[in-house]
């Protein structure tokens, strides 16, 4: 399962930005914090990779016995 997002274009006298916006449930299931700093790599010319600056621990899960 994946969720659908537009490109966004802004053009300003001085500069044009592209924008994507994170769904927010995406951002909530990876505690993302306002602020947080990610960085975008290029994988392909079809995937994109989004990865915390500074890493967090993962979680430990629990198994149910």
């Amino acid at each position: 399962m994946g969720y659908i997002v537009k490109v966004q274009k802004v053009e300003r006298p001085t500069n044009r930005s592209f924008y994507l916006n994170l769904p927010a449930v995406l951002a909530e299931a990876l505690n993302i914090q306002k602020g947080e700093q990610l960085q975008w790599s290029i994988e392909d010319k079809n995937t994109l990779v989004l990865s915390r600056l500074n890493p967090q621990k993962p979680r430990r899960l629990r198994l149910n016995p």
